[in-house]
């Protein structure tokens, strides 16, 4: 059965706080430095792709829930814009991220272009709570009630609506599924819990997939699950629900501070691998500005909270919400694991060994407990971590060139 949903208002009806809109050519400030140096870093996701020669579009879901989620969809390039007769091929970011993240890198080098010089029909989420998706029915993005959401309830509700709304406007059966870091985590949420989706996808392709935590090194990730109920205790009393997408202060911070020739570079640099891990050889210092205008593009506290709950645990399970209240969501004392043996479509998991999120070990422990895995593909480079995924300097050929020959074994 379809999810495709809509409002029971029109869209100009509907509560909506978009915190950073798009500034107008004509109105922004020309003397801006950091707009000189890296326009990138103002463009929307269809903006950079049009910039850049691809047709580009947006399109709107909304969720059987009542978000309203922003879909952007790359049908082809100058030569070959029309969409009819490609294979439909559908990316989801990971966390604090958005669709920007597959064409932040440029032409040649960002998956999303790399997928429509191949031939594909390109299609690109946003979950709840980014950038593009700040929108609700009924609900603004100042409601507690906006914010009551992990990566569960976005493996539940968003990508089942989008998969619905991008096969029902492609006319496709089915479509290729590739995920980075969360947007891995959702997907195997949903096929767990909505097995019927697996029917609705030719394959699985996971970068630096994230289910089991428990050997994680990442530094702050430690930190939040040592101290995970205290800090959301906090965070609910103070009224604190969002982690925040970028704001014009982290522009300016970025210009400073991340500029190519600045002595704090190096600096700001760390700040980013101290999270997923340290590879300067693939990192493009030149490409940070650009980066930190589209990171972070907005999360809700509990997803941080839900992954710091499996790095406590070792287990990848539904959200904890405490004795009393599973009781009364899940009829036990212990949130449900997720039944990844019942997930029978094709999955390959491509890992690196300098990820701080996704350690070999733990992606070892997903393939073996995975339903029916196609393959796991550790990337040829030592130094390769988390982020080089999307913005390693060699990350077509270590990566993107071996998923674009496995795609071709679906044909």
């Amino acid at each position: 059965m379809s999810t495709i949903h809509v409002c029971s208002k029109s869209f100009s009806e509907i509560t909506y706080h978009q915190r950073y809109p798009v500034v107008d050519d004509e109105l922004e400030d020309p003397m801006s430095t950091f707009s000189l140096k890296y326009p990138d870093a103002h463009l929307t996701t269809v903006q950079l792709a049009t910039k850049y020669g691809y047709a580009a579009e947006t399109h709107t879901v909304v969720t059987m829930d009542n978000y309203v989620l922003e879909v952007h969809r790359i049908t082809g390039t100058k030569e070959s814009p029309s969409a009819k007769g490609k294979r439909v091929v559908f990316l989801m970011h990971g966390l604090l991220s958005s669709s920007a993240d597959w064409v932040i890198a440029g032409p040649g080098k960002a998956l999303a272009y790399v997928m429509a010089d191949k031939g594909y029909d390109v299609w690109m989420g946003n979950a709840r709570g980014n950038t593009y998706s700040r929108r609700h029915c009924t609900l603004s993005t100042k409601h507690k009630n906006f914010w009551s959401f992990s990566w569960h309830e976005i493996g539940l509700w968003d990508l089942p609506a989008t998969i619905d709304y991008i096969l029902e406007v492609t006319g496709e059966k089915k479509l290729f599924y590739i995920g980075y870091s969360q947007g891995t985590t959702a997907f195997f949420t949903m096929a767990s819990e909505l097995p019927l989706y697996q029917d609705k996808i030719v394959a699985m392709f996971a970068l630096a997939p994230v289910a089991f935590m428990k050997r994680i090194f990442s530094p702050p990730f430690k930190i939040l699950a040592r101290f995970t109920k205290t800090i959301e205790i906090l965070l609910n009393l103070i009224g604190k629900y969002e982690f925040e997408p970028t704001s014009e202060c982290m522009k300016k911070f970025a210009e400073v501070v991340c500029s190519k020739g600045a002595i704090t570079q190096p600096l700001c640099a760390n700040v980013l691998f101290m999270i997923a891990g340290f590879s300067y050889d693939q990192f493009n210092k030149t490409l940070l500005p650009t980066v930190l205008g589209h990171v972070p593009a907005g999360a809700s506290i509990k997803q941080f909270v839900h992954y710091a709950q499996l790095i406590n645990t070792g287990q990848f399970r539904q959200y904890d919400h405490g004795i009393i209240k599973n009781l009364v969501v899940y009829g036990h004392i212990q949130p449900p694991s997720y039944n990844l043996r019942s997930i029978k479509i094709p999955v390959s998991l491509h890992y690196s060994s300098n990820d701080w999120l996704a350690n070999v070990l733990d992606v070892d422990k997903l393939y073996r407990q995975l339903g029916k895995p196609y393959g796991k593909f550790l990337v040829p480079h030592n130094k390769f971590n988390h982020l080089d995924f999307l913005w390693g300097n060699n990350v077509r050929e270590l990566v993107y060139d071996k998923l674009v020959n496995l795609l071709l074994q679906f044909q």
